[in-house]
């Protein structure tokens, strides 16, 4: 079976929830959107062109990392792979796309950041992946 390996660049649309499946994995999802930016030669400037959401889902130890490192609004590049689906509900048929996370960062050509590796026992437990940031040194 072939998969659809995508790479998406947009802002995080929704604050990124982790739940715990009765298996005891670990996975947070969030929406992605993302709008695309066109030159207009009649105006000769920018324009905004439609946005498109994805919902994303991030498992185990990627899934802890991100809780703690995104937020709400900040601009990502998430890789991973696409599913379309197609469901009915009221009579009305719906199309949601989802792509499930191998990688996702903050997209640094708008901000800049600093990586903090995880410890191992991190893996999978959000509660646990959050970096030891040491403080900062005082100068006289």
């Amino acid at each position: 079976m072939n998969e659809t390996l995508v790479t998406v660049v947009g802002n995080v649309a929704t604050e990124p929830e982790t739940t715990v499946t009765a298996s005891g994995l670990v996975f947070t999802r969030f929406r992605l959107a993302t709008t695309a930016r066109r030159f207009d030669n009649e105006r000769g400037g920018w324009a905004d062109g439609p946005t498109s959401f994805y919902t994303v889902r991030a498992w185990r130890a990627l899934a802890g990392n991100v809780k703690e490192s995104v937020g709400l609004g900040e601009p990502v590049v998430v890789q991973g792979r696409l599913r379309v689906r197609e469901d009915e509900k009221d009579g009305r048929r719906y199309i949601s796309a989802e792509i499930e996370a191998t990688a996702i960062g903050h997209d640094l050509t708008r901000g800049v950041a600093r990586f903090s590796r995880a410890t191992p026992t991190a893996v999978g437990r959000p509660e646990a992946a959050v970096p030891q940031t040491p403080e900062p040194a005082v100068v006289p």
